[in-house]
């Protein structure tokens, strides 16, 4: 077995990437230059690979305490470039509707917004245990979404997804600033 330890700048790499694919996934899903099926496909695997980058470099950061203020601040950030240019692109192709797109991203700038409050105030509020069920849901959703496969089983497991991820993101919400609601005292 080796003991190889990755470079430590492995878990930015990563995240640098996750943003890189981001135009490679919009291109292949609006674009589809090999008809619709297989540039779904393509979308969808360039989207799981991304997806699968944000498990990666948190946990390689964890483990080896490569944690770094650029991973703190670009983490989250890609998450957010990479599930909500993929849901404005299901809204163009009918998928999904507006209006959860529109509560998603507006709770997205709303918690940005709190963690810039947040700092100036010299306090980091770190994702929570919601906010990383809310990501993870959204991934799923999207999945399925760019997959759209038309079983009825996985359409109604779709719709189900969906919902969860919108219950997450408003939960997350209402965590994020209960959690920290010091931040909101005295708010200039």
């Amino acid at each position: 077995m080796s003991n190889h330890v990755p470079s430590k700048d492995l878990p930015n790499r990563l995240t640098i990437l996750r943003v890189i694919m981001i135009p490679f996934f919009v291109f292949f899903l609006l674009a589809q230059p090999f008809g619709e099926t297989v540039s779904n496909w393509v979308a969808l695997v360039i989207f799981v690979a991304a997806s699968l980058t944000d498990m990666a470099d948190g946990k390689i950061a964890r483990k080896y305490n490569y944690i770094t203020n650029f991973g703190k601040f670009m983490d989250p950030l890609a998450d957010k470039l990479l599930t909500c240019c993929a849901m404005i692109c299901l809204v163009g192709l009918g998928r999904l509707e507006s209006w959860i797109v529109c509560i998603i991203v507006a709770r997205e700038f709303t918690i940005s917004g709190f963690r810039l409050i947040a700092a100036e105030r010299g306090k980091v509020i770190a994702a929570n245990y919601w906010g990383k069920f809310k990501t993870t849901f959204q991934m799923i959703m999207v999945i399925l979404m760019v997959a759209d496969i038309q079983i009825a089983a996985i359409q109604v497991l779709t719709q189900i997804v969906k919902w969860i991820a919108l219950a997450l993101t408003v939960i997350s919400l209402i965590t994020y600033f209960y959690q920290n609601k010091d931040v909101l005292k005295d708010i200039d």
